[in-house]
């Protein structure tokens, strides 16, 4: 009977619970749990704490693969969500691609503050013109000269803020404090490093 190499057990184990985060992620969006803002629609939930935790489990592939899942599993099943889905993964893609070019160790949450502050200027860049001109429109039907004076750019900009505090934080919460790095493969890169 062929051995399976510890390199393949990680991989099989890496695509497992990736897709259990997307799964998760994909729950979290159907049954939305978080604050709607009753004057403009918009949200502050868990949909993308997921997408963090596979960065910090896995890798960037990891992300990027647990992000598409969760927007493509989202616009299957809740078709009307699909709005939501692209925002968010347009949204949440700079977070994870400033905590993978600023590569720290994350076990250390001083480390975070840069690519916060790196994501949410990436972030605000691409959510503010797609908000007047793509989601605002479409949700409401106003015109983007509309959008812009019903809705200030403050506005947006501090829900995205908040939204990459809950993402980033609470991810961090679950892999380091609740210790669900012992499925990492980060870390037993990261002890490999410090027995040589």
């Amino acid at each position: 009977m062929e051995k399976f190499s510890d390199r393949t057990v990680s991989e099989v184990r890496v695509i497992a619970l990736s897709a259990a985060l997307a799964s998760l992620s994909a729950f979290l969006q159907l049954y939305h749990l978080g604050y709607q803002s009753p004057q403009w629609g918009m949200w502050l939930d868990l949909v993308a704490v997921t997408w963090i935790i596979a960065y910090f489990l896995f890798s960037l592939r990891s992300a990027l693969i647990v992000s598409i899942l969760g927007f493509i599993i989202i616009t299957l099943f809740a078709p009307d969500t699909w709005l939501g889905a692209s925002m968010k993964f347009v949204a949440t893609a700079p977070i994870w691609l400033s905590l993978a070019i600023w590569a720290r160790d994350y076990r250390n949450p001083k480390n975070l503050i840069t690519p916060f502050i790196l994501g949410n200027i990436l972030r605000l860049l691409l959510v503010l013109p797609l908000n007047y001109y793509y989601a605002i429109p479409i949700w409401t039907g106003m015109t983007p000269a509309q959008a812009m004076t019903a809705i200030p750019w403050t506005i947006i900009a501090v829900f995205n803020i908040i939204q990459t505090a809950i993402d980033l934080l609470l991810a961090w919460v679950l892999v380091y404090r609740f210790r669900l790095d012992r499925f990492s493969t980060r870390k037993s890169q990261h002890d490999q490093t410090l027995k040589t």
